[in-house]
């Protein structure tokens, strides 16, 4: 069960698409947190469970060994316990000679019931060793989201401080937007435009007042000149009748 657990988070982890994870959360930056979190967390739980698991492998692995040279020394025991029976056999002590075959084949029983031992155990550590190669793989996978969580996290914030700025220079310059009447440049400008509108209405008057001042010197200077030539036509018409 536990190794079942371990290949399931491992797994679950591994499929676990980051971007639409992002994409999907209201709060960007707080849900690739709380995935950094818990990827660490996982990724530790991940590297003690292991860790157990790669012990319990060495230890059959060396229990094998132990087997594995047990069956050895025991095979050596029962050769050196035959030829010495031999030997005996040869200078004519039987007696003795059966002793030691007795002994050789003891040591032969324990040699086979060691390479059993040792033989039993070799499909499980091939397993165990297969268990232990895959999540080791893994890990290095959810090592590998994590490295990349942190990645984005990083990007994240770098956009979140880019976009903030850009937002503050876009309030900046709609604050100063000319062509907006409601701001304060534009109501500004309003002022300055009623000004001006009415200093050219003055000047405009006292144009009109200037010129209605010329037009009654014009006209003031036409009867005076028909006065003078009235007062000219009398005094000829005096003149012609005192000659006659």
């Amino acid at each position: 069960m536990t190794k079942q657990s371990i290949f399931g988070r491992i797994s679950t982890l591994m499929k676990a698409n980051i971007n639409s994870l992002i994409d999907s959360a209201e709060d960007p930056q707080k849900m690739i947190d709380q995935l950094v979190r818990d990827y660490t967390n996982n990724v530790a739980d991940a590297e003690a469970a292991i860790a157990e698991t790669i012990g319990n492998l060495r230890l059959l692995e060396r229990d094998h060994e132990e087997d594995v040279q047990s069956a050895r020394n025991w095979g050596n025991k029962a050769l050196a316990a035959s030829r010495k029976a031999d030997e005996l056999r040869g200078a004519g002590e039987s007696a003795d000679a059966d002793k030691f075959d007795s002994l050789a084949k003891i040591a032969l029983q324990r040699q086979i019931s060691a390479e059993r031992e040792a033989t039993g155990v070799e499909p499980t550590i091939s397993a165990q060793t297969e268990v232990v190669d895959k999540l080791k793989s893994g890990l290095n996978g959810m090592k590998d989201k994590l490295g990349e969580l942190k990645n984005k996290r990083s990007e994240l914030l770098a956009r979140a401080k880019v976009a903030e700025a850009q937002t503050k220079v876009q309030d900046a310059v709609s604050s100063i937007n000319v062509l907006d009447p409601t701001s304060e440049l534009g109501r500004f400008e309003d002022k300055v435009r009623r000004q001006e509108a009415l200093a050219q209405g003055k000047i405009e008057l006292a144009a009109s007042s200037l010129d209605a001042q010329f037009e009654s010197l014009e006209d003031l200077g036409e009867l005076t000149e028909v006065e003078a030539r009235l007062a000219e036509l009398k005094a000829g018409t005096s003149q012609s009748q005192l000659e006659s």
